[in-house]
């Protein structure tokens, strides 16, 4: 899969910036769930197709390609699952996957203007959208779609140690790219990630490889401290957090999302340590931007709304959109944020001082001489 993505790249003659390294390491972390190559071409196909349709090329819509595969399980379900015939199903499954593809692009444009760029993962909820229209197209038919958890564990040792030796690798590196020092990671820390900026147009490549490797250091550690399995699900969300280390998130906007989804984990039904509750934490940094555009308390409320929504919303589109984080932090951002603006604008006014009238002019007026306008 990662071969694929970077030969896509490769392909359009695009400059690889921070949202490519985002969809590179995210595409390489769904692979360990969700995502393969026969589920995930039609829907770049579909992509490939609407730039044509529309002339554009296609290295404009890469980002919606990559992303978009997010509906991956909709073409495997459509193909294995619903007792068609092979053929049929093969042939159903690929021009769902086409369809998607061609609807991605307009409608992730669209729906960026309902949470503001306050999620990361736009795709993840324009694909929401879409899985959720499919299902519910499937399920007015009789169709049945059963969702299914299947997860390794007992296997922390050895993936902690190939996570934290390629974070260290990441570390290194990015050291010598930027001459053994962290000068301008303050400056980094201070971005919001509003609309997934491109740390790549503003920061040397070493200081992002550092921010990479820090965030999945923070990552691993977060879900080994709480007790947690590193399975293909999670380790997909590990993955997902550093490439977007490259375009928008540092440890400074994560953090408070981390916390929130804690202290509700610490209430909810679900055990802080089960797949699904790690899996709210580490794609709920979604949200990032809220922390970095609002304040660390704004963070802490929205992880602890998102942990909340994100458990109960997978319902609508049967687990068939693989962000199904992002699906969630779109209404979570699209919620608060008008919210945290109006508690701003209070604060605001509340901290300018009053108007006061202007002081009475207590100088003798001059009036100018009166001008004889007669003829005579």
């Amino acid at each position: 899969m990662t071969f694929k993505t970077l030969a896509l790249i490769r392909l359009s003659r695009v400059k690889i910036n921070g949202p490519l390294i985002a969809a590179i390491f995210t595409v390489a972390g769904f692979s360990l769930f969700g995502k393969n190559l026969y589920n995930s071409l039609p829907i770049i196909l579909g992509v490939y197709g609407y730039a044509k349709i529309v002339r554009v090329p296609f290295s404009n819509y890469l980002l919606p390609a990559l992303f978009g595969t997010a509906l991956g399980p909709v073409v495997s379900e459509i193909t294995f699952n619903l007792d068609l015939p092979l053929t049929l199903g093969i042939i159903l499954g690929i021009l769902a996957g086409f369809l998607i593809g061609f609807l991605l692009p307009p409608l992730a444009k669209h729906f960026a203007h309902f949470h503001q760029g306050f999620s990361l993962y736009n795709i993840g909820f324009t694909a929401g959208i879409i899985g959720t229209f499919f299902i519910s197209m499937l399920r007015s038919f009789g169709i049945k779609i059963n969702t299914v958890e299947i997860v390794s564990s007992g296997h922390n040792q050895v993936f902690a140690v190939i996570l934290y030796g390629l974070f260290l690798v990441l570390f290194l590196i990015g050291l010598i790219y930027n001459q053994w020092n962290l000068v301008d990671y303050r400056r980094l820390l201070q971005q919001s990630g509003r609309s997934m900026p491109d740390f790549s147009a503003s920061f040397p490549f070493g200081l992002i490889l550092i921010n990479m490797a820090l965030l999945g250091t923070l990552s691993t550690s977060y879900v080994l401290l709480v007790g947690g399995e590193l399975n293909g699900p999670i380790i997909g969300g590990i993955f997902t957090i550093v490439g977007f280390g490259a375009a928008g998130k540092h440890l400074k906007n994560v953090a408070p999302i981390f916390l929130g989804v804690f202290v509700v984990g610490l209430f909810n039904a679900s055990e802080i340590n089960s797949t699904s509750a790690l899996l709210a934490a580490l794609f709920g940094t979604t949200l990032a931007p809220i922390s970095g555009y609002y304040g660390p308390l704004a963070g802490v409320i929205a992880g602890a709304f998102h942990m909340a929504l994100v458990l109960n919303i997978s319902y609508l589109h049967a687990g068939m959109n693989l962000y199904n984080n992002g699906f969630s932090g779109g209404f979570i951002a699209a919620l608060l944020a008008p919210i945290f603006d109006l508690f701003a604008t209070i604060r605001k006014d509340r901290k300018m001082p009053p108007l006061k009238e202007p002081p009475a002019d207590t100088t003798k007026k001059v009036l100018p001489p009166e001008i004889d306008i007669s003829l005579d």
